[in-house]
């Protein structure tokens, strides 16, 4: 009886905490985000400006952008752009997630929705390319401050009633449904509503529940497996090893086509990147992938993934440049990182500030399993900035290579934007040809020659710092 008592104030507790979270996350919203007019606006490789008269000297300063790329004076082009992004947050009464009693993840799970978002901006480019949008992106109605107030207020009392008398009760999303799409009658219409369908899938591979490919339950159990419980903090470099064990061991044949990478201390090893392209064979397909021939590729897409650290206790200022270039390449997909113990979404810059996506609200469970599931939720009309001094050092870079070719050309590009300046000394990363079991110069070695000064020994007491090791 004592055990059946303290879990059930356990579940009180976990309730009640939960309940404090989904309020403060419900109502912590700011006013519209200024940008200027006299300088260029970076999103994901493309580039905007809201002036409306020429002025050629804008055009330099777009980092690595041809001229059909910059807009000049086209604001709606960079609203519906950034809105078009697939926006994963906070959610609450959901099934509750592996090893825990948890129905919600505000407070604690912003870094996995981040890495949630760049993940679906890599499938986004995988299936609907750069220069798709969403049709519907414009109608978004900009997150009133007021309105979810109100809202958080009835979910408080609510969630309190419910846990008084020990029920639970769902809460409707309270989003218009998506209007049924139209048979499609010419090409471009017959294009038009595959894009939709991909874009509808894409989105319910993110959903909140057990089968989900890429959802929540689905990162948190793989979290198990390297120590994180839910409800623990997670860092960049571990959301990378989680987003990449996730896309592994994806089941959905959708996702047969492509898998990730993951860089180590610092270093992209080539030839792993090539290898990871080339899709395995019968004989080497993992156990949780099929292994027949019609549902392998002949070559999958990499999502490659970067854990970084750019600087000490703070971002260095000499890789402000460094991230700008980076954020303004087309195959990037993003950084997720943030502030200290708040990660978000960065997905572009104007001047010294970062444009990024806030994972930091609650919204209601959406089941994404039904054909007509509500859309609205899934992307944001509101972009935020932040000052690039404020950037937690801890980030991950994404980038998405479609094939050997793509990837030859990326590390070639990359490679010069890695270059250090006089004072970084060091880059952010480096590509290295071969695999990178190569220059693992110690295995296999007698004592005596693992004290060759050129070799370190991986015994030695190292000191970290979050997810990062400094030598």
């Amino acid at each position: 009886m004592e055990n059946k008592g303290s879990d059930e104030v356990e579940k009180l507790k976990t309730k009640f905490l939960s309940v404090w979270h989904n309020v403060k996350y419900s109502w912590a919203l700011k006013s519209k985000t200024s940008f200027s007019r006299n300088s260029p606006v970076l999103l994901l490789g493309k580039c905007y400006h809201f002036k409306v008269e020429d002025d050629d000297s804008l055009t330099e300063a777009c980092y690595e952008t041809s001229d059909e790329d910059f807009v000049m004076g086209n604001v709606e082009a960079f609203r519906k752009d950034f809105a078009s992004r697939v926006w994963l947050t906070y959610r609450e009464e959901f099934p509750p997630l592996p090893g825990s009693t948890l129905t919600s993840d505000c407070g604690w799970g912003c870094m996995l929705r981040a890495g949630q978002m760049m993940l679906a901006q890599a499938l986004t480019l995988h299936f609907l390319g750069r220069d798709w949008t969403w049709s519907e992106a414009l109608t978004l109605q900009p997150l009133d401050t007021e309105t979810w107030t109100t809202t958080a207020a009835k979910r408080l009392v609510a969630s309190l009633e419910a846990s008084l008398q020990g029920s639970h009760r769902p809460s409707d999303p309270e989003l218009p449904p998506v209007p049924q799409a139209q048979a499609p009658g010419s090409a471009e219409e017959a294009d038009a509503h595959l894009k939709e369908m991909y874009h509808r899938t894409l989105v319910s591979w993110f959903g909140d529940s057990p089968s989900a490919q890429l959802g929540l339950h689905r990162l948190v159990r793989l979290g198990l497996t390297m120590g994180k419980q839910a409800g623990d903090w997670y860092g960049p470099a571990v959301v990378a090893h989680i987003l990449k064990k996730a896309v592994e061991e994806a089941m959905d044949p959708g996702l047969a086509g492509i898998t990730a990478y993951v860089s180590q201390d610092c270093t992209v090893y080539s030839a792993d990147v090539v290898d990871s392209h080339r899709a395995p064979t019968a004989g080497q397909a993992s156990n949780n992938q099929p292994a027949s021939s019609s549902t392998l590729p002949d070559s999958r897409a990499v999502i490659i993934l970067v854990p970084v650290r750019l600087g000490g206790e703070k971002t260095n200022p000499e890789y402000f440049e460094f991230a700008k270039s980076i954020l303004s390449l087309e195959y990037c997909i993003g950084i997720i990182g943030g502030k200290p113990k708040q990660a978000c979404y960065f997905v572009g810059f104007q001047d010294d500030s970062l444009i990024y996506m806030d994972p930091h609200y609650c919204q209601s469970f959406v089941d994404v399993s039904t054909s007509d599931f509500p859309l609205q939720s899934y992307h944001c009309p509101s972009p935020k900035k932040m000052p690039f001094s404020k950037m937690d050092p801890s980030c991950t870079i994404g980038f998405y290579s479609r094939s050997i070719q793509d990837y030859e050309r990326i590390s070639q590009e990359l490679s010069k934007v890695l270059q250090p300046s006089a004072k970084e000394k060091y880059p952010a990363f480096t590509f290295v040809q071969g695999h990178g079991r190569d220059y693992d110069l110690s295995a296999g070695l007698t004592p005596e020659k693992r004290e060759w000064p050129f070799i370190r020994d991986p015994r030695r007491t190292v000191t970290t710092a979050g997810d990062f090791v400094l030598l």
